[in-house]
């Protein structure tokens, strides 16, 4: 009997979803290799100070995009000669960045790759960049980072300060009277305090601090990556000396201020005595409550507390009383 054929099936193909890849710009190395980029902005971060710390994935972005909007045209310019890139140049700063905005976002939607550098460092970070992030997110244009350099991580990383948590507040107001207000809310915060100051205003600053936060470990770093770079860590009024006592330093300043020492519990026999005091005509919760506040504890316990010391008083003065009737 002669063999029966049996027919083969095609195999099926597995279906892919070519939609979500549309919709991904492609990876930098990805760029690189085809040359293009997809419609986007690119936040490219900068050296803050040594040319050899930009990112391969920076150098393929700035050599893929058609054009690079910077917020200072030859500080940009000497960075890209540095590492051999030419493209056309956007200024794109405080003073026209509104306008700016307008046209780079045009010229994205129209299909072309652009990317934004500040003179050093992440952009936005106390840099211009913001109106421009803002517009393409309402004209619903992708904005894509490229991290890399910051000053606020360099400095936190050296100043040997605790860095779980940090506020970073930019620069302080020049003006004395709404720099002491800011500091003043600066100094409610839990955690490590990242400021910039302009090398001419340092002095003040650092006596405006040490006069409002006492006596906390703070480190000014200077010049970081650079060949004088410089780390000066001590509290508060021993650096703001220090720097009183010199010409005012140059370059780029940073400033890490450790957080507020943690405060010392309270004596039980303290907050019986407060709430003891609380409880005069008021109820454990309000006299709890009050206290709490004040001290910045839970209030739970010191309500337990409270409805115990209310009942010994109450207590005490039943036996008085019967005293008094004998």
């Amino acid at each position: 009997m002669a063999p029966v054929a049996r027919s083969r099936k095609p195999a099926r193909r597995q279906p892919s979803d070519t939609r979500s890849a549309r919709k991904q710009p492609p990876s930098a190395e990805a760029a690189s290799e085809a040359g293009a980029l997809a419609p986007a902005l690119y936040l490219v971060a900068t050296p803050i100070g040594n040319a050899r710390d930009i990112t391969l994935r920076a150098l393929a972005v700035l050599n893929a995009v058609e054009a690079i909007a910077c917020e200072d045209t030859r500080v940009t310019a000497r960075l890209l000669a540095i590492h051999g890139i030419r493209k056309p140049l956007v200024p794109c700063h405080d003073h026209n960045e509104r306008t700016a905005a307008t046209q780079l976002v045009a010229r994205i939607k129209a299909g072309a790759a652009i990317a934004f550098v500040s003179d050093a460092g992440t952009p936005l970070i106390s840099d211009p960049g913001f109106r421009l992030v803002q517009t393409c997110i309402e004209e619903g244009v992708t904005v894509v980072p490229v991290p890399g350099p910051s000053a606020v991580m360099a400095a936190l990383s050296v100043a040997g300060m605790p860095c779980e948590r940090f506020f970073f507040a930019g620069f302080l107001p020049p003006r004395q009277t709404a720099r002491l207000k800011e500091i003043e809310v600066l100094a409610t915060l839990p955690a490590s305090l990242v400021v910039m100051e302009a090398p001419h205003r340092l002095a003040a600053t650092l006596a405006d601090l040490a006069r409002v936060l006492g006596a906390r470990p703070a480190a000014i770093t200077r010049e970081l990556t650079k060949l004088f770079e410089e780390v000066r860590r001590g509290t508060l009024p021993e650096l703001a000396a220090a720097v009183a006592a010199g010409p005012p330093p140059k370059g780029e300043v940073t400033l890490v201020i450790g957080p507020a020492a943690a405060a010392a519990a309270p004596d039980p026999a303290d907050i019986d005595r407060m709430l003891s005091e609380a409880l005069v005509g008021s109820s454990p919760r309000a006299a709890a409550t009050a206290v709490a506040q004040e001290l910045n504890l839970p209030r739970r316990p010191l309500y337990a507390r409270a409805i115990a010391l209310d009942r010994g008083h109450a207590a005490l003065e039943d036996d008085v009383a019967e005293d008094e009737d004998d």
